[in-house]
């Protein structure tokens, strides 16, 4: 299982999210609200949304 990692354009401290994957799902969750938990989605969900917000479709 992979570490936590913070967005990189999170430049202003803790006010950003969190992923990481496991096993073809990402996880992801609030940097300040660790302790509720986290999103899982299946990557290729992931992706296509990646791909969504960089193709300005959202």
């Amino acid at each position: 299982m992979n570490q936590w990692t913070k967005s990189s354009y999170s430049m202003n401290g803790d006010n950003c999210v969190e992923c990481r994957t496991d096993t073809g799902q990402v996880l992801i969750r609030d940097t300040q609200h660790r302790h509720l938990g986290h999103l899982t989605l299946p990557a290729t969900e992931w992706r296509a949304f990646l791909h969504a917000v960089r193709s300005d479709e959202l």
